[in-house]
Protein backbone atom coordinates (compact mmCIF):
# COMPACT_ATOMS: atom_id res chain seq x y z
CA UNK A 1 0.00 0.00 0.00
CA UNK A 2 3.05 2.15 0.09
CA UNK A 3 3.41 3.90 -3.24
CA UNK A 4 5.37 6.96 -2.18
CA UNK A 5 8.63 6.90 -4.13
CA UNK A 6 9.73 10.33 -2.93
CA UNK A 7 8.72 9.84 0.69
CA UNK A 8 10.47 6.51 1.14
CA UNK A 9 13.24 6.14 -1.46
CA UNK A 10 16.01 7.45 0.81
CA UNK A 11 14.80 5.33 3.72
CA UNK A 12 14.67 2.33 1.40
CA UNK A 13 18.26 2.77 0.21
CA UNK A 14 19.58 3.29 3.74
CA UNK A 15 17.76 0.24 5.10
CA UNK A 16 18.94 -1.99 2.27
CA UNK A 17 22.53 -0.84 2.77
CA UNK A 18 22.32 -1.59 6.49
CA UNK A 19 20.91 -5.04 5.77
CA UNK A 20 23.69 -5.72 3.25
CA UNK A 21 26.38 -4.73 5.72
CA UNK A 22 24.82 -6.73 8.57
CA UNK A 23 24.29 -9.87 6.55
CA UNK A 24 27.49 -9.55 4.55
CA UNK A 25 25.81 -9.49 1.18
CA UNK A 26 27.64 -7.75 -1.57
CA UNK A 27 24.54 -6.73 -3.53
CA UNK A 28 20.80 -7.08 -3.90
CA UNK A 29 19.91 -7.39 -7.55
CA UNK A 30 16.38 -7.65 -8.85
CA UNK A 31 16.58 -8.91 -12.43
CA UNK A 32 13.56 -8.68 -14.65
CA UNK A 33 14.36 -11.91 -16.44
CA UNK A 34 11.90 -14.74 -16.10
CA UNK A 35 12.63 -16.98 -13.09
CA UNK A 36 12.59 -20.76 -13.76
CA UNK A 37 9.49 -22.50 -12.48
CA UNK A 38 11.46 -25.34 -10.91
CA UNK A 39 13.79 -24.88 -7.98
CA UNK A 40 17.38 -24.41 -9.14
CA UNK A 41 20.12 -26.89 -8.24
CA UNK A 42 21.89 -26.46 -4.90
CA UNK A 43 24.81 -24.63 -6.48
CA UNK A 44 22.44 -21.88 -7.64
CA UNK A 45 19.92 -22.02 -4.80
CA UNK A 46 22.17 -20.05 -2.50
CA UNK A 47 23.47 -17.49 -4.96
CA UNK A 48 21.97 -14.59 -2.99
CA UNK A 49 24.49 -15.38 -0.24
CA UNK A 50 27.70 -13.36 -0.61
CA UNK A 51 30.84 -15.47 -0.41
CA UNK A 52 33.18 -14.78 2.45
CA UNK A 53 36.44 -13.03 1.66
CA UNK A 54 38.69 -16.08 2.29
CA UNK A 55 36.20 -18.77 1.27
CA UNK A 56 34.51 -19.33 -2.04
CA UNK A 57 30.74 -19.17 -2.26
CA UNK A 58 30.23 -22.94 -2.28
CA UNK A 59 32.64 -23.51 0.61
CA UNK A 60 31.05 -20.80 2.72
CA UNK A 61 27.54 -22.16 2.12
CA UNK A 62 28.72 -25.67 2.93
CA UNK A 63 30.26 -24.56 6.22
CA UNK A 64 27.21 -22.54 7.13
CA UNK A 65 24.83 -25.36 6.23
CA UNK A 66 26.72 -27.91 8.33
CA UNK A 67 26.94 -25.56 11.32
CA UNK A 68 23.26 -24.69 11.05
CA UNK A 69 22.25 -28.34 11.18
CA UNK A 70 24.47 -28.87 14.22
CA UNK A 71 23.08 -25.73 15.83
CA UNK A 72 19.48 -26.89 15.38
CA UNK A 73 20.32 -30.29 16.88
CA UNK A 74 21.97 -28.64 19.87
CA UNK A 75 19.06 -26.25 20.43
CA UNK A 76 16.65 -29.16 20.17
CA UNK A 77 18.60 -31.19 22.72
CA UNK A 78 18.63 -28.21 25.08
CA UNK A 79 14.88 -27.69 24.42
CA UNK A 80 15.45 -24.10 23.36
CA UNK A 81 13.72 -24.08 19.96
CA UNK A 82 10.49 -22.74 21.49
CA UNK A 83 12.23 -20.19 23.71
CA UNK A 84 12.13 -16.42 23.46
CA UNK A 85 14.26 -14.79 20.78
CA UNK A 86 16.65 -13.33 23.38
CA UNK A 87 17.47 -16.78 24.76
CA UNK A 88 17.86 -18.22 21.25
CA UNK A 89 20.14 -15.37 20.19
CA UNK A 90 22.39 -15.91 23.23
CA UNK A 91 22.54 -19.67 22.53
CA UNK A 92 23.47 -19.02 18.88
CA UNK A 93 26.27 -16.64 19.88
CA UNK A 94 27.64 -19.15 22.38
CA UNK A 95 27.53 -21.93 19.78
CA UNK A 96 29.36 -19.86 17.14
CA UNK A 97 32.01 -18.67 19.61
CA UNK A 98 32.63 -22.23 20.80
CA UNK A 99 32.87 -23.65 17.27
CA UNK A 100 35.23 -20.96 16.05
CA UNK A 101 37.45 -21.28 19.13
CA UNK A 102 37.73 -25.08 19.08
CA UNK A 103 37.58 -25.93 15.36
CA UNK A 104 39.78 -25.02 12.43
CA UNK A 105 37.79 -22.79 10.07
CA UNK A 106 39.79 -20.35 7.88
CA UNK A 107 37.73 -17.26 8.72
CA UNK A 108 38.91 -13.74 9.46
CA UNK A 109 37.15 -11.42 11.93
CA UNK A 110 34.70 -10.04 9.38
CA UNK A 111 33.83 -13.53 8.17
CA UNK A 112 33.25 -14.73 11.72
CA UNK A 113 30.80 -11.89 12.34
CA UNK A 114 29.05 -12.62 9.05
CA UNK A 115 28.70 -16.29 9.97
CA UNK A 116 27.29 -15.43 13.39
CA UNK A 117 24.80 -12.98 11.88
CA UNK A 118 23.73 -15.45 9.18
CA UNK A 119 23.21 -18.30 11.64
CA UNK A 120 21.27 -15.99 13.97
CA UNK A 121 19.02 -14.85 11.12
CA UNK A 122 18.50 -18.45 10.01
CA UNK A 123 17.54 -19.48 13.56
CA UNK A 124 15.38 -16.64 14.89
CA UNK A 125 14.61 -14.56 11.79
CA UNK A 126 13.32 -15.08 8.27
CA UNK A 127 16.54 -16.39 6.74
CA UNK A 128 17.19 -15.23 3.16
CA UNK A 129 14.20 -12.86 3.31
CA UNK A 130 15.86 -10.66 5.94
CA UNK A 131 17.28 -8.21 3.38
CA UNK A 132 13.81 -7.80 1.84
CA UNK A 133 12.18 -7.28 5.23
CA UNK A 134 14.73 -4.53 5.84
CA UNK A 135 13.68 -2.60 2.73
CA UNK A 136 10.69 -0.32 3.53
CA UNK A 137 9.94 0.08 -0.18
CA UNK A 138 8.99 -3.61 -0.43
CA UNK A 139 5.25 -3.94 0.21
CA UNK A 140 4.75 -7.61 -0.70
CA UNK A 141 7.07 -10.63 -0.53
CA UNK A 142 5.77 -13.62 -2.49
CA UNK A 143 7.59 -16.95 -2.19
CA UNK A 144 6.40 -19.58 -4.68
CA UNK A 145 8.63 -22.38 -3.48
CA UNK A 146 12.34 -22.45 -2.63
CA UNK A 147 13.54 -21.21 -6.01
CA UNK A 148 11.10 -18.43 -6.80
CA UNK A 149 10.76 -15.19 -4.80
CA UNK A 150 8.94 -12.09 -6.04
CA UNK A 151 8.45 -8.68 -4.46
CA UNK A 152 6.21 -5.72 -5.07
CA UNK A 153 8.06 -2.44 -4.90
CA UNK A 154 6.57 0.94 -5.85
CA UNK A 155 3.48 -0.79 -7.17
CA UNK A 156 5.22 -3.26 -9.51
CA UNK A 157 6.00 -6.98 -9.20
CA UNK A 158 9.65 -7.90 -9.67
CA UNK A 159 11.56 -11.18 -9.56
CA UNK A 160 14.50 -11.39 -7.14
CA UNK A 161 17.55 -13.63 -6.96
CA UNK A 162 16.74 -14.64 -3.38
CA UNK A 163 16.72 -18.44 -3.02
CA UNK A 164 16.17 -21.01 -0.28
CA UNK A 165 18.41 -24.08 -0.16
CA UNK A 166 15.48 -26.48 -0.60
CA UNK A 167 11.84 -27.00 0.36
CA UNK A 168 12.84 -28.12 3.86
CA UNK A 169 14.68 -24.83 4.41
CA UNK A 170 11.58 -22.82 3.41
CA UNK A 171 9.35 -25.05 5.55
CA UNK A 172 11.52 -24.34 8.61
CA UNK A 173 11.18 -20.59 8.04
CA UNK A 174 7.38 -20.92 7.77
CA UNK A 175 7.16 -23.03 10.93
CA UNK A 176 9.34 -20.54 12.79
CA UNK A 177 7.09 -17.64 11.75
CA UNK A 178 4.00 -19.58 12.82
CA UNK A 179 5.56 -20.46 16.18
CA UNK A 180 6.45 -16.82 16.87
CA UNK A 181 2.78 -15.81 16.61
CA UNK A 182 1.41 -18.80 18.50
CA UNK A 183 0.15 -20.73 15.47
CA UNK A 184 0.83 -24.20 14.14
CA UNK A 185 1.42 -25.35 10.59
CA UNK A 186 1.80 -29.02 9.66
CA UNK A 187 0.09 -31.66 7.52
CA UNK A 188 -3.03 -31.62 9.71
CA UNK A 189 -3.17 -27.79 9.56
CA UNK A 190 -1.43 -26.86 6.29
CA UNK A 191 -2.47 -23.18 6.18
CA UNK A 192 -1.65 -20.29 8.47
CA UNK A 193 -2.76 -16.66 8.36
CA UNK A 194 -1.19 -14.41 10.98
CA UNK A 195 0.17 -10.99 11.86
CA UNK A 196 3.82 -10.44 12.72
CA UNK A 197 4.83 -8.17 15.63
CA UNK A 198 5.71 -5.38 13.15
CA UNK A 199 2.16 -5.49 11.72
CA UNK A 200 2.98 -7.43 8.55
CA UNK A 201 0.38 -9.96 7.45
CA UNK A 202 1.58 -13.47 6.67
CA UNK A 203 -0.10 -16.29 4.79
CA UNK A 204 1.61 -19.64 4.29
CA UNK A 205 0.60 -22.95 2.76
CA UNK A 206 2.46 -26.26 2.79
CA UNK A 207 1.86 -29.68 1.21
CA UNK A 208 -0.48 -31.46 0.76
CA UNK A 209 -2.55 -28.41 -0.28
CA UNK A 210 0.44 -26.64 -1.90
CA UNK A 211 1.25 -29.04 -4.71
CA UNK A 212 4.60 -27.54 -5.77
CA UNK A 213 6.06 -27.01 -2.30
CA UNK A 214 5.60 -24.50 0.53
CA UNK A 215 4.46 -20.97 -0.31
CA UNK A 216 4.74 -17.80 1.74
CA UNK A 217 3.12 -14.38 1.24
CA UNK A 218 4.03 -11.40 3.40
CA UNK A 219 2.04 -8.15 3.09
CA UNK A 220 4.13 -5.44 4.70
CA UNK A 221 3.09 -2.04 5.95
CA UNK A 222 5.21 1.06 6.03
CA UNK A 223 6.95 2.19 9.14
CA UNK A 224 5.53 5.61 8.39
CA UNK A 225 1.79 5.94 8.16
CA UNK A 226 0.60 7.72 5.03
CA UNK A 227 -1.52 10.68 6.11
CA UNK A 228 -4.08 12.65 4.18
CA UNK A 229 -1.48 15.24 3.17
CA UNK A 230 0.72 12.43 1.83
CA UNK A 231 -2.15 11.00 -0.22
CA UNK A 232 -2.89 14.44 -1.64
CA UNK A 233 0.75 14.86 -2.65
CA UNK A 234 0.81 11.37 -4.15
CA UNK A 235 -2.25 12.13 -6.26
CA UNK A 236 -4.59 9.60 -4.66
CA UNK A 237 -7.34 12.23 -4.43
CA UNK A 238 -7.89 15.94 -4.99
CA UNK A 239 -8.09 18.72 -2.40
CA UNK A 240 -11.81 19.18 -3.18
CA UNK A 241 -12.45 15.48 -2.53
CA UNK A 242 -10.56 15.67 0.75
CA UNK A 243 -12.58 18.71 1.88
CA UNK A 244 -15.88 17.04 1.00
CA UNK A 245 -14.95 13.82 2.80
CA UNK A 246 -13.92 15.83 5.86
CA UNK A 247 -17.35 17.50 5.88
CA UNK A 248 -19.02 14.07 5.55
CA UNK A 249 -17.01 12.55 8.41
CA UNK A 250 -17.59 15.49 10.73
CA UNK A 251 -21.31 15.38 9.85
CA UNK A 252 -21.35 11.74 11.02
CA UNK A 253 -22.14 10.21 7.66
CA UNK A 254 -21.57 6.47 7.20
CA UNK A 255 -18.92 5.79 4.56
CA UNK A 256 -17.94 2.58 2.76
CA UNK A 257 -14.57 2.42 1.00
CA UNK A 258 -14.54 -0.15 -1.80
CA UNK A 259 -11.79 -1.45 -4.05
CA UNK A 260 -9.81 -4.48 -5.11
CA UNK A 261 -6.94 -6.22 -3.34
CA UNK A 262 -4.00 -3.87 -2.82
CA UNK A 263 -5.98 -0.82 -3.95
CA UNK A 264 -5.19 1.13 -0.78
CA UNK A 265 -8.48 0.75 1.08
CA UNK A 266 -6.99 0.49 4.56
CA UNK A 267 -4.54 3.33 3.96
CA UNK A 268 -7.36 5.53 2.70
CA UNK A 269 -9.59 4.50 5.60
CA UNK A 270 -6.92 5.68 8.04
CA UNK A 271 -6.60 9.00 6.21
CA UNK A 272 -10.36 9.56 6.25
CA UNK A 273 -10.51 8.68 9.96
CA UNK A 274 -8.01 11.48 10.72
CA UNK A 275 -10.85 14.00 10.66
CA UNK A 276 -12.92 12.28 13.38
CA UNK A 277 -13.13 14.75 16.30
CA UNK A 278 -10.68 13.97 19.10
CA UNK A 279 -13.36 13.83 21.81
CA UNK A 280 -15.23 10.84 20.35
CA UNK A 281 -14.85 7.21 21.42
CA UNK A 282 -13.69 5.07 18.49
CA UNK A 283 -13.75 1.26 18.38
CA UNK A 284 -11.85 -0.46 15.57
CA UNK A 285 -12.45 -4.08 14.56
CA UNK A 286 -10.01 -5.83 12.23
CA UNK A 287 -8.91 -9.29 11.15
CA UNK A 288 -5.30 -8.16 11.46
CA UNK A 289 -4.77 -4.86 13.25
CA UNK A 290 -3.42 -2.41 10.66
CA UNK A 291 -5.10 0.92 11.41
CA UNK A 292 -3.13 3.55 13.28
CA UNK A 293 -5.25 6.49 14.43
CA UNK A 294 -4.18 9.81 15.92
CA UNK A 295 -7.07 10.08 18.36
CA UNK A 296 -6.41 9.13 21.98
CA UNK A 297 -9.80 7.54 22.79
CA UNK A 298 -9.44 4.45 20.59
CA UNK A 299 -10.24 0.84 21.51
CA UNK A 300 -8.69 -1.68 19.11
CA UNK A 301 -10.06 -5.20 18.73
CA UNK A 302 -8.84 -8.08 16.58
CA UNK A 303 -10.40 -11.37 15.56
CA UNK A 304 -8.97 -14.67 16.73
CA UNK A 305 -8.80 -17.92 14.73
CA UNK A 306 -9.44 -21.36 16.14
CA UNK A 307 -6.75 -22.79 18.42
CA UNK A 308 -5.02 -26.16 18.08
CA UNK A 309 -8.05 -27.90 19.63
CA UNK A 310 -10.34 -26.27 17.05
CA UNK A 311 -11.98 -23.93 19.56
CA UNK A 312 -11.79 -20.35 20.73
CA UNK A 313 -12.54 -18.57 17.45
CA UNK A 314 -13.68 -14.94 17.73
CA UNK A 315 -15.16 -13.64 14.48
CA UNK A 316 -15.66 -10.12 13.19
CA UNK A 317 -19.38 -10.57 13.76
CA UNK A 318 -18.79 -11.44 17.43
CA UNK A 319 -16.74 -8.27 17.86
CA UNK A 320 -19.28 -6.05 16.07
CA UNK A 321 -22.07 -7.35 18.30
CA UNK A 322 -19.93 -6.93 21.41
CA UNK A 323 -18.76 -3.41 20.57
CA UNK A 324 -22.37 -2.19 20.53
CA UNK A 325 -22.31 -2.72 24.30
CA UNK A 326 -19.14 -0.62 24.67
CA UNK A 327 -20.76 2.79 24.10
CA UNK A 328 -18.98 3.63 20.83
CA UNK A 329 -19.31 7.00 19.12
CA UNK A 330 -17.75 5.58 15.97
CA UNK A 331 -17.35 2.01 14.79
CA UNK A 332 -14.62 1.29 12.25
CA UNK A 333 -14.63 -2.20 10.76
CA UNK A 334 -11.41 -2.79 8.84
CA UNK A 335 -13.22 -4.93 6.29
CA UNK A 336 -16.63 -6.57 6.09
CA UNK A 337 -16.44 -9.90 4.30
CA UNK A 338 -19.20 -12.06 5.80
CA UNK A 339 -22.33 -12.11 7.96
CA UNK A 340 -21.04 -9.22 10.10
CA UNK A 341 -22.34 -6.98 7.29
CA UNK A 342 -25.87 -7.39 8.73
CA UNK A 343 -24.82 -6.29 12.22
CA UNK A 344 -22.79 -3.41 10.80
CA UNK A 345 -25.77 -2.13 8.80
CA UNK A 346 -28.07 -2.46 11.79
CA UNK A 347 -25.60 -0.50 13.92
CA UNK A 348 -25.45 2.24 11.28
CA UNK A 349 -29.26 2.39 11.26
CA UNK A 350 -29.69 2.46 15.04
CA UNK A 351 -27.78 5.50 16.23
CA UNK A 352 -24.14 4.66 15.46
CA UNK A 353 -23.74 7.27 12.75
CA UNK A 354 -20.37 8.14 11.34
CA UNK A 355 -19.19 4.55 11.03
CA UNK A 356 -16.55 3.57 8.48
CA UNK A 357 -15.68 0.29 6.79
CA UNK A 358 -14.14 -1.21 3.65
CA UNK A 359 -15.33 -3.89 1.26
CA UNK A 360 -13.73 -5.75 -1.64
CA UNK A 361 -15.49 -4.78 -4.87
CA UNK A 362 -14.75 -3.81 -8.47
CA UNK A 363 -17.07 -0.78 -8.53
CA UNK A 364 -19.47 1.13 -6.25
CA UNK A 365 -22.40 -0.80 -7.73
CA UNK A 366 -20.61 -4.10 -7.07
CA UNK A 367 -20.00 -2.99 -3.48
CA UNK A 368 -23.77 -2.71 -2.92
CA UNK A 369 -24.33 -6.16 -4.44
CA UNK A 370 -21.59 -7.67 -2.26
CA UNK A 371 -23.09 -6.15 0.88
CA UNK A 372 -26.45 -7.69 -0.02
CA UNK A 373 -24.82 -11.09 -0.54
CA UNK A 374 -22.94 -10.86 2.76
CA UNK A 375 -26.14 -10.01 4.65
CA UNK A 376 -27.67 -13.22 3.25
CA UNK A 377 -24.67 -15.12 4.67
CA UNK A 378 -25.97 -14.32 8.16
CA UNK A 379 -28.56 -17.07 7.65
CA UNK A 380 -31.58 -14.85 8.27
CA UNK A 381 -34.34 -15.17 5.68
CA UNK A 382 -34.82 -11.53 4.69
CA UNK A 383 -36.51 -10.38 1.47
CA UNK A 384 -34.34 -8.55 -1.03
CA UNK A 385 -36.27 -5.31 -0.57
CA UNK A 386 -35.68 -5.29 3.21
CA UNK A 387 -31.93 -5.82 2.72
CA UNK A 388 -31.65 -3.10 0.11
CA UNK A 389 -33.64 -0.67 2.25
CA UNK A 390 -31.21 -1.35 5.10
CA UNK A 391 -28.25 -0.68 2.82
CA UNK A 392 -29.77 2.46 1.26
CA UNK A 393 -30.67 4.01 4.61
CA UNK A 394 -27.41 3.07 6.34
CA UNK A 395 -24.80 4.16 3.79
CA UNK A 396 -24.33 7.74 2.67
CA UNK A 397 -21.13 7.56 0.61
CA UNK A 398 -19.22 4.91 -1.30
CA UNK A 399 -15.62 5.87 -2.10
CA UNK A 400 -14.13 3.56 -4.70
CA UNK A 401 -10.32 3.32 -4.86
CA UNK A 402 -8.31 1.54 -7.52
CA UNK A 403 -4.71 0.72 -8.26
CA UNK A 404 -4.08 1.70 -11.86
CA UNK A 405 -1.64 -0.03 -14.18
CA UNK A 406 1.07 2.55 -13.41
CA UNK A 407 1.04 1.36 -9.78
CA UNK A 408 -0.61 4.53 -8.41
CA UNK A 409 -3.66 4.21 -6.18
CA UNK A 410 -6.36 6.73 -6.94
CA UNK A 411 -9.93 7.46 -5.87
CA UNK A 412 -11.89 6.47 -8.95
CA UNK A 413 -15.29 7.71 -7.78
CA UNK A 414 -17.12 9.26 -4.84
CA UNK A 415 -20.75 8.13 -4.98
CA UNK A 416 -23.72 9.31 -2.93
CA UNK A 417 -26.58 6.97 -2.05
CA UNK A 418 -30.05 8.40 -2.76
CA UNK A 419 -32.36 5.55 -1.74
CA UNK A 420 -34.37 3.00 -3.71
CA UNK A 421 -36.51 3.20 -6.80
CA UNK A 422 -38.49 -0.02 -6.71
CA UNK A 423 -35.75 -2.56 -5.96
CA UNK A 424 -32.95 -0.58 -7.63
CA UNK A 425 -30.53 1.42 -5.45
CA UNK A 426 -30.17 4.99 -6.69
CA UNK A 427 -26.72 6.56 -6.68
CA UNK A 428 -25.07 9.67 -8.10
CA UNK A 429 -21.41 10.48 -8.67
CA UNK A 430 -20.11 13.56 -6.88
CA UNK A 431 -16.46 13.23 -7.96
CA UNK A 432 -14.61 10.96 -10.35
CA UNK A 433 -11.18 10.40 -11.87
CA UNK A 434 -11.37 11.31 -15.54
CA UNK A 435 -8.77 9.40 -17.47
CA UNK A 436 -7.18 11.15 -20.44
CA UNK A 437 -4.68 8.54 -21.64
CA UNK A 438 -1.10 7.45 -20.88
CA UNK A 439 2.26 9.14 -20.99
CA UNK A 440 4.90 6.46 -21.01
CA UNK A 441 4.03 4.19 -18.08
CA UNK A 442 2.01 6.85 -16.23
CA UNK A 443 -1.75 7.19 -16.43
CA UNK A 444 -2.77 10.75 -17.31
CA UNK A 445 -6.02 12.21 -15.98
CA UNK A 446 -7.55 14.49 -13.38
CA UNK A 447 -10.06 14.46 -10.57
CA UNK A 448 -13.21 16.35 -11.49
CA UNK A 449 -16.52 17.20 -9.92
CA UNK A 450 -19.57 16.02 -11.85
CA UNK A 451 -21.54 19.19 -11.12
CA UNK A 452 -24.01 17.43 -8.82
CA UNK A 453 -24.49 19.09 -5.43
CA UNK A 454 -24.85 16.43 -2.70
CA UNK A 455 -27.65 16.41 -0.16
CA UNK A 456 -25.13 17.09 2.57
CA UNK A 457 -24.93 20.72 1.49
CA UNK A 458 -28.61 21.30 2.35
CA UNK A 459 -28.18 19.57 5.70
CA UNK A 460 -25.21 21.78 6.51
CA UNK A 461 -27.15 24.89 5.56
CA UNK A 462 -29.94 23.87 7.95
CA UNK A 463 -27.30 23.79 10.69
CA UNK A 464 -25.87 27.15 9.60
CA UNK A 465 -22.66 25.51 8.38
CA UNK A 466 -21.33 26.91 5.13
CA UNK A 467 -20.23 24.39 2.49
CA UNK A 468 -18.12 25.89 -0.31
CA UNK A 469 -20.16 25.42 -3.48
CA UNK A 470 -17.10 25.70 -5.71
CA UNK A 471 -16.17 22.18 -4.61
CA UNK A 472 -18.89 20.77 -6.83
CA UNK A 473 -18.51 22.96 -9.92
CA UNK A 474 -18.03 20.94 -13.06
CA UNK A 475 -14.93 22.01 -15.03
CA UNK A 476 -15.62 23.64 -18.38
Amino acid sequence: MNQDDDLRADESRAAVQQARERLGRSRLSVPRARVPERAPPPSIAGRNEAPAANLGRAEYLTVKGELHERLLNELNQRQLLGSREEALAEAVREFVANVLDTEDHPLNEAERKQLADDLLEETVGVGPLAVLMGDPAVTDILVNGPGQVYIERFGRLEATDIRFRDAEHLLRIIQRIATRVGRRVDESSPMVDARLPDGSRVNATIPPIALDGPTLSIRRFGRQRLRRTDLLRLGMLSADMATFLELAVQSRKNIVISGGTGAGKTTFLGAVAETIPAGERIITIEDAAELILDQRHVVRMETRPVNIEGRGQITTRDLVINCLRMRPDRIIVGEVRGPEALDMLQAMNTGHDGSLTTVHANSPRDALARLETMVLMAGIDLPARAIREQIASAIYLIVHVRRFEDGVRRVEAVVEMLGLEGLTPLTQEIFKFERRGKKGRSVVGEFVATGIVPRLVEELRDRDVAAPMQLFQKPR
